[in-house]
């Protein structure tokens, strides 16, 4: 009698755990997840309070597990920082009808409070059916209200600040709880940048030649200071010739010898210095 209850509760153990491996009657939720258990046969859904064992109804019970932690969605223009492969940047026109790209995450996760309903509406594959699409829809409706420039230097806080308000709203609507928005980077297109490389270009020529023009100002400021100084000489030594005509045959010989003292032809002097200078003192 003894065998026949032993031999029974061996073969309901073995029941047990054939049922157990075979059917998955349990799940194990591990910490920072949650399980949405639904009942095929009622149409409900249960989640599961915290992590921990549970076991579910054979073929009736179907679970699936959400990672409840916060996750962060990168599109960035660098090879291996996005959550795809290649350039993934977000590209977007502003309001002036320039394109730029951008480099922008977001952190956030599932709303514990309505998973039920997120599961309902939206299931696991939420991040590409929600969290791509509504990041890529707001930034680039945000991003057409400013100028290139506003984008990338100015205004840059503002347009995070304004992005993040946007899709808090639209997550909260599909059950997700935004943490932040992180602007990370903007840059121009090649041809803008361009635009921008002979802007600067064309402003240093144009320091250079104000600076050349200034010296030239300069220049001819100089010159007519010159030249009213030698309109002034000439105009007094205009008048000490008037007073005195000996001057004209003065000057004419001072320049051929500096230090002559007199003009002598056949024997007779034409013109004497120090007679010249005598009468001048007196």
């Amino acid at each position: 009698m003894t065998q026949k209850i032993g031999k029974t509760i061996l073969a309901a153990l073995i029941v047990v755990l054939v049922l157990i491996f075979l059917f998955r009657i349990y799940i194990v939720v591990d910490p920072g997840e949650k399980a949405v258990i639904f009942n095929k046969a009622t149409g409900h859904l249960r989640v599961t309070p915290n992590e921990g064992f549970y076991f579910l109804v054979p073929l009736i019970e179907q679970p699936t597990v959400y990672d409840m932690k916060t996750r962060t969605y990168t599109m960035s223009i660098a090879q291996l920082e996005g959550e795809m492969r290649g350039d993934d940047s977000l590209q977007a026109l502003t309001a002036d009808g320039q394109t730029v790209l951008l480099d922008i995450s977001v952190r956030f996760h599932p709303d514990g409070a309505h998973l039920d309903k997120l599961h309902r509406t939206l299931g696991v594959d939420f991040v590409n059916k929600v969290v791509r699409p509504q990041v890529r829809s707001t930034v680039r409706m945000i991003v057409s209200e400013y100028a290139v420039l506003d984008v990338y230097s100015g205004q840059r806080l503002k347009i995070q600040a304004e992005i993040d308000k946007n899709l808090r709203a639209s997550f909260k609507k599909n059950h997700i709880t935004l943490e932040e928005v992180l602007l990370r980077n903007v840059q121009f297109s090649k041809e803008f940048q361009q635009a921008i490389e002979n802007k600067q270009i064309a402003q240093q020529e144009a320091q250079r030649m104000k600076y050349v023009l200034e010296r030239q100002e300069q220049e001819k400021k100089r010159k007519i200071i010159e030249a009213e100084g030698e309109a002034e000489s000439l105009r007094l030594k205009g008048r000490a010739l008037a007073e005195n005509p000996a001057l004209v045959q003065y000057e004419y010989v001072k320049l051929l010898a500096p230090n002559i003292q007199a003009i002598v032809a056949d024997q007779k002097a034409i013109f004497n210095f120090s007679d010249f200078l005598k009468n001048q003192k007196k």
